[in-house]
């Protein structure tokens, strides 16, 4: 179409005459069929400029959704964790109470005294309870990293009892599933 146009303005220059009707629409058909080509390329430029933006846009609205799950996800952690700190300085407390209980049962106190401390653990334990402190059950186990820490190996003859838990040094325990105090164990090889 672009050398149409140059076809026809040639021939006006050369001649001195203005094109006939037919060169004349030639022309305007060469002109329209720019101003086409130029909207064309516009109209595909914003196409692409539109496309950008929406690309954009759903990936801040996935930014965005992904930003507030996390959030609400660390507010849920940050609840259910709350007072480990406070539960943390509660199993002390606990394995005092664990000993001065054995202590009594093996000296013989008076049952009295014994059933007083065994009330006084037992409230304590629900408390913990209650806050999502449970213990880590070891003894009798097969040994896992995730949950004991080994202070001892002691050999065994039963096959069935390598790599297990003999006995328990100090209990361990879980807050909400995640553990707080590694259960310290005698392990057999």
């Amino acid at each position: 179409m672009e050398q149409e146009k140059k076809n026809i303005e040639n021939t006006e220059q050369n001649t001195g005459k203005p094109a006939p009707e037919k060169d004349r629409k030639k022309r305007k058909i060469a002109e329209q069929a720019e101003e086409i080509k130029k909207l064309t390329d516009e109209l595909k430029k914003a196409r692409e400029d539109a496309a950008d933006m929406k690309d954009q846009h759903l990936r801040l609205q996935a930014e965005w959704d992904n930003y507030r799950r996390r959030t609400a996800k660390e507010r849920l952690e940050l609840i259910d964790n709350a007072g480990k700190d406070i539960l943390v300085g509660f199993l002390p407390v606990v394995d005092d109470c664990q000993r001065a209980l054995q202590v009594l049962r093996e000296s013989g106190a008076d049952p009295a005294a014994i059933e007083g401390t065994e009330l006084i653990y037992n409230k304590l334990m629900n408390f913990l309870k209650q806050r999502g402190v449970e213990p880590i059950p070891a003894r009798g186990a097969a040994f896992d990293t995730d949950f004991h820490e080994a202070v001892a190996q002691f050999p065994v003859e039963d096959p069935e009892k390598k790599n297990t838990v003999i006995d328990v040094t100090q209990e361990g325990y879980t807050l909400n599933g995640n553990v707080i105090r590694y259960a310290k164990v005698v392990v057999g090889i």
